[in-house]
């Protein structure tokens, strides 16, 4: 099973992205903050990071990057709503997957399956 750790600042999104990943077979831990994943990074095996760009006190970039020098292998996907930060999250960590807020949820799932293949079946329709 594909693990997910998923770090967005807004509760009522982390808690509608967390639901429907969760729904479409995924193993999901969702946390408030950057600072909040960190503890996650070194004990726990996760496949994909998944995180806001703009959040306080550890921006997403700064998460990903300490994430790609813990966990090399994982993969990392941005969310924002920020056009801007999207450019300086491409240059920060270029083989990230950047999604642009507002998205569908079923985007969302589409781009996960995409990075994992075969690994995740959606139940998302």
């Amino acid at each position: 099973m594909v693990r997910i750790l998923l770090a967005e600042d807004d509760e009522s999104m982390r808690t509608y992205l967390a639901r429907a990943l969760e729904r479409s077979g995924y193993d999901v831990v969702a946390v408030a903050s950057g600072v909040e994943a960190l503890p996650h990074l070194g004990p726990h095996r996760f496949d994909l990071l998944l995180t806001d760009i703009v959040m306080p006190e550890m921006d997403g970039i700064e998460l990903a990057q300490h994430a790609a020098q813990v966990a090399p292998d994982m993969r990392i996907m941005f969310i924002t709503g920020f056009a801007a930060v999207t450019l300086k999250a491409g240059k920060a960590v270029p083989q990230a997957k950047v999604l642009s807020k507002p998205f569908h949820l079923r985007d969302l799932v589409l781009e996960v399956e995409r990075m994992f293949g075969s690994e995740s079946v959606s139940g998302l329709s």
